[in-house]
């Protein structure tokens, strides 16, 4: 998937500006994503600021395997069990119901946070790295269109982003599909690159019909 395979000494210092509160651009499956440690308002704060978004909207998390879930989410929707064995890693994102201990920044005061694994193995290999969930918006400023390489990061952003690794070009195209629960059971909040189709068909031939879900 990447052309370009980052350095053991790129990861290394990408972890360390993490660790310092800075703010990390790197390669997804969709387009280049913008990483700071969630739990880390400072960070999370100037990561904002960087993209000059609302506050009120939410950050989207990767995480590197299902343990990491624990430290960020009340509880698992059962219906979601089938979704993450299939789909993940994948461009789905999972709206959970949020644990108490994560920042309102990082919810957009919703009490719900988006989750996903990358399958792109410089995103696997930094989350991992990392050891933590890791926020994954897209590298762009808000409204205007992501970044899919290296390149267009550091002239998005100039000298105002801490680090970026490069991990070739992404597809680009369709950000990651975001589905959620609600009174009626799965819906759709952002179309992307996993149909919402072939995601009902994986649950409905996994409930056998016994789910009520909805577009």
């Amino acid at each position: 998937m990447t052309e370009n395979y980052p350095s053991n000494e790129q990861f290394e210092q990408a972890v360390m500006v993490l660790n310092e509160g800075g703010i990390v651009g790197f390669p997804t499956e969709t387009f280049y994503g913008l990483g700071v440690d969630i739990f880390n308002e400072q960070a999370v704060d100037s990561l904002f600021r960087l993209k000059k978004r609302d506050y009120s909207k939410p950050i989207l998390v990767l995480i590197s395997d299902l343990n990491m879930l624990s430290g960020i989410v009340s509880e698992v929707p059962s219906m979601y069990e089938n979704l993450m064995e299939h789909f993940w890693p994948g461009p789905l994102t999972l709206i959970f119901p949020a644990s108490a201990n994560l920042s309102s920044l990082i919810t957009g005061s919703t009490n719900t946070v988006g989750v996903r694994i990358s399958p792109h193995p410089v995103a696997a290999e930094l989350c991992r790295r990392w050891g933590r969930p890791l926020t994954a918006t897209s590298a762009n400023l808000s409204g205007s269109s992501p970044a899919a390489s290296a390149g267009e990061v550091a002239e998005i952003f100039s000298d105002r982003i801490d680090y970026v690794v490069d991990g070739g070009k992404t597809p680009g195209n369709k950000c990651s599909t975001v589905v959620g629960m609600d009174e009626n059971g799965l819906c759709l909040i952002r179309p992307g690159q996993v149909e919402f189709r072939e995601i009902k068909a994986t649950l409905l031939g996994h409930l056998k019909g016994s789910a009520d879900i909805r577009l």
